[in-house]
C-alpha cells in the first residue's frame, strides 16, 4: 500500500460519518488529490492526526523542562493542506523512503534545545527528517530521551461507557483479568504491522519507545516494552480489524487495544479543541465537506514529567 493511502487507513469501525450524496470521486475530476478520496473520514483521520500530534508537541514544550520535536514522517508533513500533505509522500516514495518506521516524536531535555535546533537548521528543516537515513541521525537520536508514537481516537475518554470499571477475571483469557470484547473504554492502540518495526528501532537506537494516545478530554502513555510484555503474557489479545483507504482498498489488520489501566496518565485536556467546518473543491465545483480539529491545549501530568526525569 502507498504511504499516502496507509497513513490516510480508517478503521471500518471508527468510519461512521457517511456522506450519501458523494460518490467515488476519480482522479480525472479531482484536482486535490489523486488517491480518490471516497468521503469525509479520510480528511478527517489527516486532520485529527495532524492535530493530536501538534498538541503533544505544545503540551511537552510548554512544561520547559523537555523539548519535543516531529520525527517520524507523518508527523513532519504539511500540515494546512493535503494535497502538499500527498505530494510529501510521493517524495517520500520516490526516494525510496516511503516505508520506513520510525516513531512520530523524539523528546529531549530542555538543555538540549540549542543542540536540536541547529542540527534541524543545518539539514534544513525538521520536515527534512524523514528524507535522511537512520546512521546519518544518530547525532540527534542518541540526544532523545524518548521516542514517541502517536495515536488518538475521536472519544471523550471519561464518557466511555467502561471507563472506571475494574477489571475482572476472563474465562477466555484464563482467568486472567480484563474485560469483555465489547467493552467500549479508553484503550492504548498498537497496530501489529508496527511492532517489529518499533521494536527493531528501539534495539538499534537504544532510545525507548513509548505509545501516547489523545483521546479529547486527556491522554494516556504505554512504554512499548510494557505493551510487549502485556501481550506476552496473554493479558491483551489481538482485535481484527478492517481498514479502508482512500483509494478503496481494504485490509484486515490486527490491532492490540490495551486498557487504560495499564497506562500511565499522561495528560489532562484545560481546553476543549473546535471542530470546525472545512472543505475541498474539485476542479468542476463539488464541495467535498470535513470537520476540522483547531485549538486545544492539553497539560502533561505530574506523573508524565516524573517518569521522564527518570530517563
Amino acid at each position: 500500500m502507498h504511504p499516502f493511502e496507509k497513513v490516510l487507513s480508517v478503521s471500518k469501525e471508527d468510519a461512521e460519518l457517511e456522506l450519501t450524496g458523494i460518490k467515488e470521486i476519480t482522479w480525472a475530476d479531482f484536482w486535490l488529490n489523486p488517491r480518490r478520496l471516497r468521503g469525509s473520514d479520510f480528511l478527517m483521520r489527516w486532520s485529527q492526526g495532524v492535530w493530536s500530534e501538534k498538541r503533544l508537541t505544545d503540551a511537552i514544550n510548554n512544561t520547559n523542562l523537555f523539548y519535543a520535536i516531529a520525527y517520524g514522517p507523518s508527523g513532519t508533513a504539511p500540515t494546512n493542506d493535503v494535497r502538499a500533505f500527498e505530494l510529501y509522500f510521493e517524495r517520500l516514495e520516490a526516494a525510496g523512503l516511503g516505508n520506513i518506521k520510525r516513531p512520530d516524536l523524539l523528546v529531549f531535555k530542555i538543555e538540549d534545545k540549542l543542540f536540536v535546533d541547529k542540527f534541524l537548521e543545518d539539514i534544513g528543516g525538521v520536515e527534512e527528517l524523514p528524507f535522511i537515513v537512520e546512521n546519518e541521525l544518530q547525532e540527534l537520536v542518541q540526544k532523545a530521551i524518548v521516542a514517541v508514537e502517536c495515536e488518538n481516537s475521536l472519544w471523550v475518554a471519561e464518557k466511555m461507557p467502561f471507563f472506571n470499571s475494574p477489571l475482572k477475571a476472563q474465562k477466555r483469557l484464563g482467568g486472567k483479568l480484563g474485560l469483555s470484547k465489547s467493552s467500549v473504554l479508553p484503550t492504548i492502540i498498537i497496530k501489529e504491522e508496527d511492532r517489529i518495526p518499533l521494536k527493531g528501532w528501539q534495539e538499534i537506537n537504544k532510545v525507548p519507545i513509548h505509545v501516547w494516545h489523545v483521546f479529547f478530554d486527556r491522554a494516556y502513555g504505554l512504554s512499548f516494552d510494557e505493551a510487549e510484555r502485556l501481550v506476552k503474557d496473554g493479558l491483551i489479545e489481538p482485535t481484527i480489524q478492517t481498514f479502508q483507504a482512500p483509494g478503496g482498498a481494504t485490509t484486515k489488520k490486527a490491532i492490540y487495544k490495551h486498557y487504560y489501566h495499564y497506562a500511565y496518565p499522561l495528560g489532562i485536556s484545560k481546553e476543549r479543541p473546535e471542530l470546525i467546518p472545512a472543505y475541498i473543491e474539485d476542479k468542476n465545483g463539488h464541495i467535498l465537506p470535513y470537520v476540522k480539529f483547531e485549538g486545544g491545549t492539553l497539560e502533561i501530568t505530574v506523573d508524565a514529567i516524573n517518569l521522564l526525569k527518570q530517563f
